[in-house]
């Protein structure tokens, strides 16, 4: 079960859906969060879901509701539809996969979340159909075991993680919850790493894996002193609204330690 993984994964700063504001200024998961990261050379966490007509947009909720005011489904809309809506007022709209896979290309590495709390193979497999002409460092990761398990099978080159947390907040059953929870599902993926809460480490789950061989993700720090922190629990940490390579007051570089 032992996972090996680039560098970038464990060394470069990783900007959760790019390095945007939180605001109309530069939105989440949009081209110029992309952008700006890029500018930053920090590689960029992104999530993507499906549409009605089979196509993958970059964006976050099931619901569309909070980022662009409009109450729909991604899942309900055609692509053309949904990429017409404009993120938080600004100029950005959603966008589909394919045009940030273009507009990165291997300047920074980019870590995709999947999206798929449905049955597991079609959006999988349409995700892979444009990664096998990315030139890029490339990760995928999921909260969903069986994603990540296709992937295992179909694409074992890829380097693949399982997202997890303590799912408190989360309107699923309690089994489900302790499963997610405690990994207990990892052996049928064999991820090459676990992105877990930050909020949640440490824990016995992820030392377990970690005595495994699996390199330990955080997730999101949103602030200097809770990146620091995370730091000191697991190899790299995704983060947002601040610049983790800025010098912390002691005059040390928090990254690439």
């Amino acid at each position: 079960m032992r996972g090996t993984v680039g560098s970038w994964l464990l060394k470069q700063p990783i900007a959760h859906r790019g390095y945007h504001s939180g605001d109309h200024a530069c939105p989440e998961n949009s081209i110029a969060a992309c952008e700006r990261a890029i500018e930053k050379e920090f590689a960029i966490e992104i999530d993507i879901q499906s549409t009605a007509d089979d196509r993958l947009v970059v964006f976050h909720d099931d619901n569309i509701l909070r980022m662009t005011g409009i109450d729909g489904a991604v899942r309900s809309m055609e692509a053309g539809r949904l990429c017409s809506f404009r993120l938080l007022g600004s100029d950005e709209t959603i966008p589909l996969l394919v045009d940030v896979l273009e507009l990165v290309g291997d300047r920074v590495p980019l870590l995709i979340e999947i999206k798929n709390r449905g049955r597991v193979g079609a959006m999988e497999r349409r995700l892979l159909q444009l990664l096998l002409h990315y030139q890029g460092r490339i990760a995928v990761q999921s909260f969903n075991p069986f994603s990540i398990r296709w992937f295992r099978i179909h694409a074992p080159r890829i380097e693949r993680g399982l997202v997890s947390g303590d799912f408190r907040h989360e309107p699923i059953a309690w089994y489900r919850k302790l499963i997610l929870k405690h990994l207990l599902l990892s052996n049928i993926c064999c991820p090459h790493f676990i992105n877990y809460d930050i909020q949640s480490l440490p824990n016995r789950a992820t030392d377990r894996h970690r005595r495994l061989g699996i390199s330990i993700i955080g997730w999101t720090a949103r602030s200097m002193e809770e990146y620091m922190r995370a730091r000191q629990l697991c190899e790299n940490v995704v983060f947002e609204g601040f610049d983790p390579t800025e010098m912390d007051r002691d005059g040390a570089v928090p990254h690439g330690t």
